[in-house]
């Protein structure tokens, strides 16, 4: 079965960094776009950086310049590097696989920035 597995989040201090993983499987990885997503409690979930099949990367205005997504097909894993990570970015963190009408979701990593 679709599996999206992340790993990686916990307590970090305003300006550290962090990176995540999410492990796939049950699917063809290469395929598929891959996003991550955050939540923070009392918000909606907002996308933070996008990839695509072929390797493309957008990263949201509010993360741009210091988190930076990136895959590795042979492990079917996608990753988000975060740096100089601040209090706002403290949230559950959600990988995501979509193509065409499949749409599978982590179970979601905390990342918790605070002195």
């Amino acid at each position: 079965q679709v599996q999206l597995v992340e790993s990686g989040g916990g307590l970090v201090q305003p300006g550290g960094s962090l990176r995540l993983s999410c492990a796939a499987s049950g699917f063809v990885f290469s395929i598929y776009t891959m996003n991550w997503y955050r939540q923070a409690p009392g918000k909606q979930r907002e996308l933070v950086a996008v990839i695509t099949s072929d390797g493309r990367t957008n990263p949201a205005d509010s993360v741009k310049g210091r988190f930076t997504i990136s895959r590795d097909n042979a492990k079917s894993t996608v990753y988000l590097q975060m740096n100089s990570l601040k209090p706002e970015d403290t949230a559950v963190y959600y990988c995501n696989a979509r193509r065409l009408r499949a749409d599978y979701w982590g179970q979601g990593t905390q990342v918790t920035v605070s002195s």
